[in-house]
């Protein structure tokens, strides 16, 4: 499911273009172009993140972060300003807000914010399921139902290489290539060592064996 990001900028063709940007990045969009839209939506649930202008109509993004930390503290805010002030930015932090951005912003800068955040705040929804196991990439681990499996960096390369692959079938040779790198020095027995280890600590991991070819995780 898609990650929500409500948008409140006054400026169409700017809160057209952040909106572009963000849904290019995988997010959905709502944007709201005054304080009363927005403040009609503060108790939406299903927001992660709400992107906000200073300067709104007769009111201003502090009076609505104050109606969104009133409903909760859970839900990051980013502030936008054309106002590069100190005083802007300390009133945000004291008022519950994550960040702050000065207009004129490139996108690139907006997005890595967004996501930065994005994955600080939910990295628990960042894990993958894989036979059994949660796979956090963000922190390179695993885990067994909620215990850490100690993985080498080989291991868990290995592992990744399997996920990211599902269903497809790889020779030694390709395996060793993509995971070890075109310069390793090693021989198509370290795959099969590697993989062997794997396989005894996380046992569950369905990686069937292709005779005379290689490997696939199904």
């Amino acid at each position: 499911m898609k990650k929500v990001i409500a948008i409140v900028e006054d400026e169409r063709d700017l809160n057209e273009l952040v909106k572009r940007y963000l849904e290019m990045e995988g997010y959905e969009i709502r944007s709201y172009y005054t304080y009363d839209e927005a403040q009609a939506h503060v108790n939406d649930d299903d927001v992660h993140l709400w992107l906000l202008d200073i300067m709104l109509d007769d009111k201003s993004g502090f009076d609505l972060i104050e109606e969104i930390r009133r409903k909760t503290n859970d839900v990051p805010v980013i502030f936008m300003s054309a106002r590069d002030k100190e005083f802007d930015r300390i009133i945000g932090l004291e008022k519950g807000s994550d960040d702050y951005i000065t207009k004129p912003f490139s996108m690139k800068e907006m997005v890595l914010r967004v996501n930065n955040i994005m994955k600080r705040t939910y990295r628990s929804d960042m894990r993958t399921e894989v036979d059994g196991y949660e796979i956090d990439d963000t922190q390179r681990k695993v885990f067994d139902r909620g215990n850490l499996v100690d993985l080498t960096t080989l291991e868990y390369d290995l592992l990744i290489f399997f996920v990211k692959n599902k269903e497809k079938p790889f020779t030694r040779e390709q395996i060793l290539n993509q995971v070890w790198g075109y310069d390793s020095f090693g021989s198509n027995r370290v795959v099969d060592d590697t993989l062997r280890r794997l396989r005894k600590k996380l046992p569950n991991l369905n990686i069937h064996t292709i005779y005379g070819y290689g490997y696939r995780l199904n």
